[in-house]
C-alpha cells in the first residue's frame, strides 16, 4: 500500500518534468512549442491549438492554417506578443513560422533551464519519499515491526533510486537534442 501511493506520487513527478522539459525549444520545429500562445478567438483568450492547425512541414518549419480566415491576424499578434521570440509570415491564408537556428549562448541556457526542471523533479520525488517514509514512522508507533518499517523504507529508497535514474535519463536525452547542431 505504501508503495502504491509512493510510486503514485512518483509518477506524477516524472510526468511534471516531461511536460517542462517539453515546453523547452531545442532547436527543432514543433507543434507543441505554441501550446503557450492564448488567442483572442471572439473576446475570449482561446489557445492556438483550438482556432488553428499547427504542423511542422520540416525541422526548420511551422505551418499555422487557421480555421477561420478571420482570425488570421490575432493569431499573428499572438505568436509576436508571445515570449518565444518567433517572428511569423502572413501569407493570407496560413501563418508560416521559420524557426531560428540556436546560438551556443541559447543553448547553453537551455541546457541549464532544463536542468533546473529536472532538479525540480528530483526535490519532488525526494518529497514524495520523505512523506512515505513519515507515513511508515507513523505505523511504527502502531506497533508495526522495527523490522518491516526497515525493509519498507529500504523498498521506498530503490523506488526513489529507479525515479531518479529515469530524470537523468530523461535530462540527457534533452540535452542531447539542445545540443545538436
Amino acid at each position: 500500500m505504501y508503495l502504491d501511493t509512493a510510486r503514485e506520487m512518483m509518477d506524477k513527478a516524472i510526468s511534471q518534468t516531461q511536460a517542462g522539459l517539453a515546453k523547452i525549444r531545442a532547436g527543432k520545429a514543433s507543434p507543441s512549442m505554441l501550446d503557450s500562445i492564448m488567442v483572442d478567438y471572439y473576446g475570449s483568450a482561446t489557445p492556438l491549438a483550438q482556432t488553428a492547425t499547427i504542423n511542422s512541414p520540416d525541422a526548420r518549419t511551422l505551418l499555422v492554417k487557421p480555421w477561420e480566415k478571420k482570425i488570421i491576424t490575432e493569431i499573428e499578434k499572438a505568436i509576436i506578443n508571445s515570449d518565444l521570440g518567433l517572428n511569423p509570415q502572413n501569407d493570407g491564408e496560413n501563418i508560416i513560422i521559420n524557426i531560428p537556428q540556436l546560438t551556443e549562448e541559447r543553448r547553453i541556457s537551455l541546457v541549464k533551464q532544463s536542468k533546473a526542471v529536472t532538479e525540480d523533479g528530483k526535490i519532488r520525488l525526494r518529497n514524495a519519499r520523505k512523506e512515505t517514509n513519515d507515513e511508515l514512522k507513523k505505523l511504527q508507533k502502531d506497533g508495526v515491526s522495527e523490522d518491516a518499517i526497515k525493509s519498507a523504507e529500504d523498498d521506498v529508497q530503490k523506488l526513489t533510486d529507479t525515479f531518479t535514474k529515469k530524470l537523468d535519463e530523461l535530462y540527457a536525452h534533452k540535452e542531447g537534442e539542445i545540443m545538436t547542431i
